[in-house]
């Protein structure tokens, strides 16, 4: 009996770029790639204009993380830059379609809250990384 080597060649190759796939979609996935993160959820940490870390995390809706950092990471750009009317930059102002505005420090200082960006479906919240108490 002849196999026919090229045709089992390809089909481990197909069996090996399917898996992959598989691998790479579930963890873009569990990293709120695409198909989103949801309420409840971090999406990882970016820096406020005073280059304090923060975390952003889901407040309301679904949203794809990568967008969401990319538009936080803007927000603190237009800050540094004194792009954001209003007394220490808090105004609301709209960036890549997501409104974005400051806390003022009073609130911040009290829930560890920095800014919040929302659009008519989804927010975020960028929240101070604090120290533990035992630190």
């Amino acid at each position: 009996m002849r196999t026919n080597r090229p045709a089992r060649r390809w089909l481990a190759v197909a069996a090996v770029t399917a898996l992959a796939w598989l691998v790479t979609g579930l963890a873009a996935c569990s990293s709120g790639g695409p198909a989103g993160s949801a309420t409840g959820s971090s999406c990882g940490t970016t820096r406020t204009a005073a280059n304090v870390p923060v975390v952003i995390k889901v407040t309301r809706g679904t949203v794809n993380c990568a967008t969401v950092l990319r538009v936080e990471q803007s927000y603190a750009a237009m800050m540094r830059a004194g792009d954001v009317p209003g007394n220490g930059g808090g105004a609301p102002v709209t960036v890549n379609g997501w409104t974005c505005q400051g806390y003022p420090t009073p609130q911040v200082l009290r829930t560890g809250d920095a800014s919040q960006c929302h659009t008519a479906s989804a927010e975020v919240v960028a929240v101070l990384e604090l120290p533990s108490a035992g630190s």
